[in-house]
């Protein structure tokens, strides 16, 4: 028993179809890209004026605070 070697085979390597993770990727992104559903140019122009509204709006809610508490600042190193 002491003359006999064990070898133990290596386990071969499949060769993946198409490559590695990064081109299997790249083809499943492109794949769920074509499922997407997208809108007619009508719904894009009014969602997108919709979100420009909404940032105006919120810009101009933090400008007016920013020089109220500017003010209030102001005021209170005054005294």
């Amino acid at each position: 028993m002491a003359g006999k070697e064990v070898k133990t085979k290596k386990p071969e390597r499949k060769a993946k179809k198409g490559g590695s993770k990064f081109f299997k990727f790249f083809r499943e992104f492109a794949g769920e890209v074509k499922k997407l559903s997208w809108g007619t140019p009508k719904e894009i122009l009014s969602n997108s004026l919709t979100v420009f509204a909404v940032v105006a709006l919120f810009a101009v809610l933090i400008g007016v605070l920013d020089f109220l508490f500017g003010l209030c600042i102001k005021l209170l190193t005054n005294l």
